[in-house]
């Protein structure tokens, strides 16, 4: 055997190995399953299943399930009127999971993001939590919008504003049918110590601006960061400062947890909707810094 049909050989191995993978989660859409679970199944690590997973299929395994999963929802809720059914059917298990992660990955040209919004329909809701009032706006791929506010009226200017080519609208069934259910799980984290809701995200930003972001996402509901391990996280330990740009830029608020990120000495610093939102939701998530619980 040549040394091109050997790697011929182990390529199609490892395709066999992804393609089992890929199936078995196509199969088991409900199950809770772990990475380290599919990874033994072929015997394989689960770093390199990670990775080797993306590579082939563009998204990784979970986010892989999680489509499916929405694509089970999607079909239960248009052959029935009760969202919790269609929810608990797809494996979500709770309104606070009803989306995973595909397409977080989606970055924008520079040309759609200077578009503000042109031919897209925005909705948008408003509700009151323990933290004050919180507006969330959505296109047809997630939430673009998630701010506090001293008025409604203000955070829906906020709306316009930043998407000025936009038409935005009210959420209504009609438009935005799961708004009013994403809002609500948002509030019910905010206010009550709920799981964060892993909702879709339609995020607009710079490459750069969406590395940090994405990065952010990445965190445990328990951890902090620093804005230079934020910039090391991203492969760009100089860019200190730009880190903490690309988190005051966030336009949506507590889903991407720009409020984990702390200085270097463990001090909270600045947050966009003022610090006491801050250090409220890091002891909502038990992630408050020492230092700062004790000066509270």
């Amino acid at each position: 055997m040549t040394k091109s049909d050997s790697l011929d050989a182990s390529q199609a191995a490892n395709t066999g190995r992804l393609v089992t993978v890929a199936r078995y989660i196509q199969s088991h859409p409900q199950e809770k399953l772990t990475l380290q679970q599919l990874a033994d199944m072929v015997d394989i690590s689960p770093s390199y299943l990670q990775r080797q997973f993306k590579k082939a299929f563009g998204v990784s395994a979970k986010a892989y399930q999680d489509a499916i999963r929405l694509d089970i929802y999607k079909q239960t809720l248009q052959s029935s009127d009760d969202t919790s059914e269609a929810i608990y059917a797809a494996g979500f298990g709770s309104t606070s999971r009803v989306y995973g992660v595909p397409g977080r990955n989606l970055g924008m040209s520079p040309k759609t993001y200077q578009k503000a919004g042109k031919d897209e329909l925005i909705a948008y809701a408003v509700c009151d939590t323990k933290l004050g009032l919180l507006a969330m706006a959505a296109t047809d791929k997630g939430v673009c919008f998630a701010q506090f506010g001293d008025s409604g009226e203000d955070l829906i200017a906020e709306i316009r504003e930043e998407f000025k080519a936009a038409t935005i609208v009210p959420s209504d069934n009609q438009h935005s049918p799961m708004l009013a259910t994403w809002i609500e799980a948002l509030n019910q984290h905010v206010s009550h110590g709920g799981d964060k809701p892993n909702l879709p995200l339609d995020m607009r930003g710079t490459v750069f601006q969406i590395q940090v972001w994405e990065f952010l996402l990445q965190l445990t509901s328990d951890a902090t960061v620093t804005y230079a391990q934020v910039a090391e996280g991203i492969d760009k330990p100089k860019a200190v400062r730009a880190a903490a740009t690309a988190c005051a830029n966030n336009k949506i608020g507590i889903l991407i947890p720009c409020h984990k990120v702390l200085r270097s000495d463990g001090s909270l610093g600045r947050y966009r909707w003022g610090t006491e939102r801050k250090q409220a939701l890091l002891a909502n998530e038990g992630s408050l810094p020492q230092t700062s619980s004790q000066a509270s």
